[in-house]
């Protein structure tokens, strides 16, 4: 089959294929850059936060009636109500463990600063930000101590939340941005100015900043309850009694003290799946909104190549006749059409491909997105052809049925 009769027809239809070639060149541009975007809010959706996340419980609740000053009488009163409730948290039948948490991974409202190897900080300084909590943090977490040791009960300080504990455990990708040669337990750093000694090293822990950074998993933890009108506590259930737990956790709170307040959404008794999908929200409806985008659009051009095919094997109906008359097969008349589309899709992905990358340095500099792979690219313009293929089949095939007799028909 020679192309000469496609182009032929094709000039004769010049505005309806340039048309399909546009909308098939927006679509290859939008539904790649969509699709890129997608993946890279699953991907954050789906990164790990270096705990074990299955039966978790977090608890942050607020003192109406507390002591509001610095002075040691109320800083002693604080505490001893937050001991209270660590005791009586301790003690209920589906608890396995319980720690003072200021904060947890996904949680908004924390204290982040720079951890440096001097106390000027005129050498390697490194963000990160803080976890306060007292010998049982890092074990309710479900963290992984690669190197060193936990808290002892005698280094767990109480107050108010400020960096300056004489002894720290640190996530391994700290430890690495400060001492790359793998040294990191026992040595000094200072935290905003302050000196303190790495006693542990765990795999990984997430910053609650769940947004992008450089700095996504550089930890520390504090030992100290912090001491404050708004506390907050971390459960872990036993195994399987995660609700049962959190129906526990809160009648025993109140009946211990119930002058307590858990205004919710954010404070309240939330299981960690919630405070993760509660996290996670806008990258999740982004996805979706982008993913019903690319269906939409990918549904419309199919339906712009199928019922631009009908309406050429209409207009054509009789030169098809023609054609069969004069021999050729139903698989030629196939063939002509597959062709002809194409050569329709190739040309609107080539266009397409010029497209994405304009539109992905646009949403580049407009929005900070990373740069677009070219294998999204490819992909997206192999999709493309794929689908105009198959859209176009089921009326190529309709043509490749028209009977001979067609052609003896007058007009």
């Amino acid at each position: 089959m020679t192309l000469h009769p496609i182009i032929a027809a094709l000039r004769r239809h010049k505005v309806a294929a340039l048309l399909i070639v546009l909308q098939i060149a927006l679509t290859l541009a939008i539904v790649s850059n969509a699709v890129f975007i997608i993946g890279h809010h699953v991907q954050r959706m789906m990164r790990p936060t270096g705990m074990q996340e299955d039966g978790l419980i977090r608890i942050v609740q607020r003192w109406p009636a507390a002591p509001t000053g610095d002075d040691d009488a109320s800083i002693e009163k604080l505490d001893a109500l937050q001991r209270a409730d660590l005791e009586t948290l301790r003690n209920l039948p589906d608890v396995q463990e319980v720690a003072a948490s200021t904060s947890n991974p996904l949680l908004s409202g924390f204290i982040d600063g720079y951890v440096s190897l001097d106390a000027d900080q005129k050498s390697t300084s490194v963000r990160a930000a803080y976890y306060y909590g007292d010998e049982n943090l890092r074990s309710t977490f479900g963290l992984k101590l690669i190197a060193g040791r936990d808290f002892s009960a005698n280094e767990i300080r109480h107050g108010r939340a400020v960096p300056g504990s004489p002894v720290v455990i640190v996530s391994k990708a700290l430890a690495d941005r400060l001492f790359p040669n793998g040294n990191a337990l026992g040595q000094t750093v200072y935290q905003d100015g302050k000196q303190a000694t790495i006693v542990g090293i765990v795999a990984q822990l997430q910053t609650p900043r769940w947004t992008d950074s450089d700095w996504a998993y550089n930890s520390v933890i504090e030992p100290l309850r912090q001491d404050d009108a708004w506390t907050g506590y971390m459960v872990r259930a036993r195994p399987g009694r995660t609700a049962q737990a959190m129906q526990e956790v809160r009648k025993a709170l109140f009946d211990l003290n119930p002058m307590r307040l858990m205004p919710e959404p954010y404070a309240g008794i939330h299981t960690f799946a919630e405070l993760r999908a509660r996290a996670y929200r806008t990258d999740r409806g982004t996805a979706l909104l982008m993913g019903a985008i690319c269906l939409i659009l990918l549904s419309v051009t199919a339906a712009g190549i199928v019922g631009l095919t009908s309406f050429w094997v209409v207009q054509r109906h009789r030169q098809i006749g023609v054609r069969r008359a004069l021999g050729a097969r139903r698989i030629d008349i196939l063939r002509y059409f597959q062709l002809e589309n194409l050569l329709i899709a190739g040309g609107g992905a080539i266009i397409g491909v010029l497209f994405a990358f304009e539109l992905n340095d646009w949403l580049m500099t407009h929005y900070e997105t990373a740069r677009l792979p070219t294998l999204y690219i490819i992909t997206g313009a192999m999709v493309m052809l794929v689908l105009g293929q198959a859209s176009v089949l089921v009326p190529a095939r309709r043509a490749s049925n028209v009977p001979p007799v067609v052609a003896t028909r007058s007009g």
